[in-house]
């Protein structure tokens, strides 16, 4: 079992930064892929982004490509999301999740979840 705990959220203006961390715990955080994923109130989760348990390789939402940056620190078992230029429409409550398997988009392919995070952009 894997215990993951995000940090980082908060209100932002519009155009702002925040940096989101998820620290991990129980298993071996290098054995794992991670993944960011969002809820805003009324909808669907959606995929964020991800990174291979390695680090080499990572994936993102066309709507977030080119302002959030996914990383990892597998020495302090955790990973982090850096958002930047933020919209009104990233408001949500921000998921960190790990994945045995492989790199994946797909909710339910991750195995482990966080409680989340709050991100509230306003305009």
């Amino acid at each position: 079992q894997v215990q993951l705990v995000e940090s980082g959220g908060g209100l932002v203006q519009a155009g702002g930064s925040l940096r989101l961390s998820c620290a991990a715990s129980g298993r071996t955080f290098s054995n794992y892929d991670m993944g960011w994923f969002r809820q805003a109130p009324g909808k669907e989760r959606e995929f964020v982004a991800a990174i291979m348990r390695s680090g080499g390789s990572t994936y993102y939402a066309d709507s977030v490509k080119g302002r959030f940056t996914i990383s990892r620190d597998n020495a302090k078992n955790t990973v982090f999301l850096q958002m930047s230029n933020l919209k009104p429409e990233d408001t949500a409550v921000y998921y960190c999740a790990a994945n045995q398997g492989l790199l994946s988009v797909v909710p339910s392919r991750y195995d482990y979840w966080g409680q989340g995070t709050q991100v509230t952009v306003s305009s």
